[in-house]
């Protein structure tokens, strides 16, 4: 993964970290935060600012190089986890924030405590601590340590020590403000140099005449044959929305920014907006692995497909705009991951053992950002010792993880009628073979090639547990005093307006049109 910078490209690297630090501590020059503010922005958060701080937060190192090296080793089918992601974005606009900000919830956890009672949220409050950990601080800094490390020569320890102090030191300070400035600003960063070297990369095999036969058809498809033992339709069509029902919709890190949003309309519009943007992740993020693969295919491999096409054909100072954009991604992530592991464990931990002030609440919250770089960096560490591809872990893990939220939120959400024990049943008893299976799936124990695909893991780990919780809701009655009482807001389902509907049909037509091109 050799790259050479020239001294402009380290001269626009400069100029970011000033840019991103400037963007990092100026709300402190403002005025001082409360707790609301460090953990939810005072929840005041614009439509805008909400779909370009999960877009940020959501383009992790994963995206740049994961992706790419998707598209390299794939073809288009990579573009699945981009291109679907809009129906969940819809489901999470239109079903589970009505509910939740109806509820006035500021963890994801305190929905469980008002849907299933204090167990169930006892254990999402453990089990989200451990998923931003493992999930976003963990893998991220891993993936970005290993890219940093190769690119400015140190090493991996090195690398995510400087990520790790960068990400901490306005995410302590500036609370969720600061994470959502700072990510407008990388999102910018991110498609503008994305954007660049697509067309670059385009301008590059435009007049090469038959490159695109040296390939299978199926490289040029979204859904692949049942017989892929990798990418087959099946597991897309039925392992993404396993996945995404709880990445989207029940993930503490994601979910948060719309939390933070001054009502309900103004998240639904910053969901939409997110999910505009999905259009064109695949084009800036997967087809650039494809051409790679095309032009580099005998001199590069599927996780140098990014940092490949970024020395070959980004002149100097966009190759320092590039690796900006990388170091984006990374510090983005991993600060969103921060604010989340500090919110939950201050608002949803601590808050259960001692009462706090607000000031009490923001020392508190900026010490645990702290803890949970430390941790995040450790758990870094840990991962080197994995053989798994940079994407296949992260996916992998969340793959894994998910089940067990996804038909707990989805039961809580759509079928009134589940109660407590049907949850609690499933959070403990799945959680608890979820958090094994993950584990021995990361290890590679007992032995390599023992586990299936991970979205077919985790179709089947969702049905098991689906049944469990049809039969235990069905069979088993819980007593009157005993019952949780939670009360759905009316038309919850209908709250968007005639113009937000509209947006999603329009989108809606873009995608059914881009699925019937690439099948």
């Amino acid at each position: 993964m050799k790259i050479t910078l020239a001294g402009i490209d380290y001269l626009v690297l400069f100029v970011y970290v000033v840019a991103l630090f400037v963007f990092g501590f100026y709300l402190k020059s403002r005025r001082a935060p409360s707790g609301g503010d460090i953990f939810l922005g005072g929840r005041s958060l614009k439509w805008w600012q909400i779909g370009f701080s999960m877009f940020s937060a959501n383009v992790g190192p994963m995206m740049l190089i994961g992706l790419s090296s998707l598209g390299f080793s794939q073809g288009v089918v990579g573009g699945n986890f981009e291109w679907l992601a809009w129906i969940f974005l819809m489901l999470l606009a239109t079903f589970f924030i009505p509910r939740y900000i109806s509820a006035g919830i500021s963890t994801i956890p305190q929905f469980l405590l008002l849907r299933y009672g204090r167990r169930s949220y006892n254990f999402l409050v453990v089990y989200s601590l451990l998923s931003i950990l493992f999930v976003w601080l963990g893998s991220a800094l891993y993936a970005g340590g290993l890219v940093i490390s190769e690119i400015f020569r140190c090493s991996l320890v090195e690398a995510v020590v400087l990520i790790t102090l960068i990400s901490t030191s306005y995410t302590a300070i500036g609370g969720l403000k600061a994470v959502v400035r700072t990510g407008v600003f990388q999102s910018v960063i991110i498609i503008i140099s994305s954007l660049i070297l697509t067309v670059l990369a385009i301008g590059k095999i435009r007049h090469m005449e038959g490159i695109t036969q040296v390939v299978s058809p199926d490289y040029w498809k979204l859904f692949h044959p049942g017989s892929d033992p990798e990418y087959s339709w099946l597991a897309i069509v039925a392992g993404y929305p396993v996945v995404a029902v709880y990445y989207w919709c029940a993930d503490q890190t994601i979910v948060q920014k719309v939390l933070a949003a001054k009502n309900v309309k103004e998240g639904q519009r910053g969901i939409l907006f997110l999910a505009t943007l999905k259009v064109i992740t695949p084009l800036i993020f997967v087809l650039p692995g494809i051409i790679c693969f095309l032009l580099y295919r005998d001199s590069t491999t599927p996780d140098k497909a990014y940092i490949t096409l970024v020395s070959n054909l980004m002149p100097e100072g966009l190759r320092g705009l590039c690796i900006a954009a990388l170091v984006a991604s990374l510090i983005d992530t991993v600060s969103s991951g921060l604010n989340s592991f500090s919110t939950v464990f201050t608002l949803d931990v601590v808050t259960q053992f001692v009462s706090l002030k607000p000031n009490a609440k923001i020392r508190v919250g900026r010490w645990m950002t702290a803890v949970g770089a430390v941790l995040g960096g450790g758990i870094a560490v840990l991962f080197s010792y994995s053989d798994k591809s940079l994407f296949e872990l992260t996916q992998g893990l969340v793959s894994i993880l998910a089940p067990p939220l996804s038909v707990v939120f989805l039961a809580g959400i759509f079928w009134k009628r589940t109660h407590r024990v049907a949850a609690e049943t499933v959070l403990f008893g799945g959680g608890f073979v979820c958090l094994v299976m993950g584990i021995c799936y990361v290890l590679n124990y007992p032995y390599k090639g023992f586990w299936p695909h991970f979205l077919l893991l985790s179709v089947y780990i969702f049905i098991g547990l689906a049944a469990v919780m049809a039969l235990i809701t069905v069979f088993f009655k819980v007593p009157g005093n005993d019952q949780v009482s939670f009360t759905f807001p009316e038309k919850a389902g209908w709250a968007m307006d005639k113009w937000l509907w509209t947006g999603w049909a329009a989108l809606a037509l873009v995608m059914i049109t881009i699925y019937i091109v690439l099948n």
